[in-house]
Formats: C-alpha cells, sequence, structure tokens
C-alpha cells in the first residue's frame, strides 16, 4: 500500500505484509477442538445495572429455542454467573485445555470461580494477569459446537474490555444500562468504545426501567423513564428494550434458578442476534 492508499484489499498490491498501514489483527486463535459459530459481549458503562442477570437470561432464551449456547465470564474480579446458574462443580483441564461446566439446561460456562479454590476468593490481579486469562478462556477452552457465546464483561472501558474487543471476533455487542441520567452518559461512553474498534452495538437494554403493580399491572418509574429509547435513536442502535424491576428474577439468580426465568423483554434483541 502506498501512503495514500485507498485500497479496501491488501490483495494484489506489491507492498502487501511490508505496509505501516495495515492494521495489525491481535485475534486469538479459536481453540482447536471448538467451533463457535457467533460470539456477542454484553457489556455496561458502570456496574449495577444487571449486566450479568442480562446476560444469563439471554442465553436461557437462545438456548431454550433449539440453539447451542455458551457464557464465557470474562468479568474475572466480579464473577456472578456461575452463582445464577447454580454451577458448583469445578471446571476440569487437562496440560492444553480446559472444559467448560454445562449447566442443567445444556449452556456451557466458564468463569474464574470455576477454577478457584472458593467462590469467595478474591482476585487480586493486576490488568496483564486479567487479560490473559480472558484470553485463555478462548483459546484454550474446548467449546465444542456452539451457535451464540455470549461474553459478560465487566463494567467500563478498561483493559478487560479493550482485550475482549481486540481478542475475540465478536459479531457485535450489546449495551446494558439503567435509567438514571448518568448512565445515558456512560452507554454513550460504551458505544463510542464499540465504535472505536469496529464493533457494531447490535443492541441496548435500559434494564430496572419500571416496576410493574402486582395488583392493577400500573407501571410505576421508580428512577424516571430514562432515555434509553431517545438514546438508541440518537446513536442508531438497531434494538433497543426495556426490563421490568422483577423481584422474581433476583430471586432465581440467588437461587442458582436463572435457568427457570421466562426472559420476558429480550424478544427484539434477540431477533438481532439471530439474524447475523
Amino acid at each position: 500500500m502506498s501512503e495514500e492508499c485507498t485500497k479496501s484489499s491488501c490483495s494484489g498490491c506489491p507492498s502487501a505484509g511490508n505496509c505501516s498501514q495495515q492494521k495489525t489483527d491481535f485475534r486469538e486463535p479459536m481453540n482447536a477442538y471448538s467451533n463457535v459459530k457467533h460470539v456477542f459481549g454484553i457489556i455496561s458503562g458502570k456496574g449495577g445495572v444487571g449486566k450479568s442477570a442480562v446476560t444469563s437470561q439471554l442465553a436461557v432464551k437462545l438456548s431454550r429455542m433449539g440453539y447451542k449456547v455458551g457464557i464465557l465470564d470474562a468479568d474475572i474480579t466480579g464473577p456472578s454467573i456461575p452463582k445464577m446458574f447454580g454451577i458448583t462443580e469445578k471446571a476440569m483441564g487437562n496440560e492444553e485445555n480446559l472444559f467448560p461446566v454445562t449447566t442443567p439446561g445444556g449452556i456451557k460456562v466458564i468463569s474464574v470461580n470455576l477454577i478457584l479454590p472458593n467462590e469467595d476468593d478474591p482476585v487480586v490481579w493486576r490488568g496483564p494477569i486479567i487479560g490473559g486469562v480472558v484470553k485463555q478462556f478462548w483459546s484454550q477452552v474446548v467449546w465444542g459446537e456452539i451457535d451464540y457465546l455470549l461474553v459478560d464483561m465487566p463494567p467500563g472501558t478498561g483493559d478487560v474490555a479493550l482485550t475482549v474487543f481486540q481478542s475475540l471476533p465478536l459479531d457485535g455487542v450489546v449495551i446494558v444500562s439503567s435509567p438514571q441520567s448518568l448512565v445515558e452518559m456512560i452507554v454513550k461512553k460504551a458505544y463510542k468504545m464499540a465504535l472505536m474498534m469496529s464493533i457494531p452495538v447490535i443492541g441496548l437494554v435500559q434494564n430496572m426501567s419500571y416496576l410493574v403493580c402486582s395488583h392493577c399491572g400500573e407501571k410505576t418509574y421508580i428512577y424516571g423513564k430514562g432515555k434509553g429509547a431517545e438514546t438508541a435513536k440518537e446513536l442508531n442502535i438497531p434494538a433497543y428494550s426495556e426490563l421490568a424491576i422483577r423481584p422474581e428474577i433476583a430471586a432465581l439468580c440467588d437461587a442458582g434458578a436463572i435457568e427457570k426465568c421466562d426472559a420476558e423483554g429480550l424478544d427484539e434483541i434477540v431477533e438481532i442476534v439471530t439474524s447475523l
């Protein structure tokens, strides 16, 4: 490529392979015993918005539709996926590979809590080590046949998010938020990071949007109505979902029984995911 190169491909260029404009590919190779067809990241600009619960419900819904689903828990310092699915056994491995744990509903899960001696042991690791573990969860885990791998990412736009964006072949990301105005600003930070990394944002989920009265069905917007729909429209995000505050979902997560949930309200997100 020349200094003023406008080519969309390096094919046929005499400078191919020796060009300062050629982008470095940081993607890690897929495990030799895995065939993962699609990878989607579930992200949030800040913590406490229910990102892992949304990830779990998306996985359950996709699994019930007959797809083979896996969850890579990339929230290394705050893993919660195993607890939500009631997984107590440890992931097994050999000198070369690690094997995910399969939930009763058939969803394959890998998480740092599945390799730590105790689930409440803290992960006191520096960023490069944490990033290395995320890469290993992709390249050294025997996922087998997977239609959709969901990556539950830690909140924010730091080291791990960058590692996932650069190292995994993401087809897109779903942003999870809550109704507060502060979160709207954080959503845009997450959106712009994905844009910088050339990863499409396919959906926005505004979690904890309202509370439904169990007697009359009236919706109460405890945190205000929020601007999720307006933000999705402004940013041209194709799918938008509002989820209610549902104590029964929290109870299922606490009981390790999230696979019993109805995953209500995520149809539009799932439609986009399965169309790609």
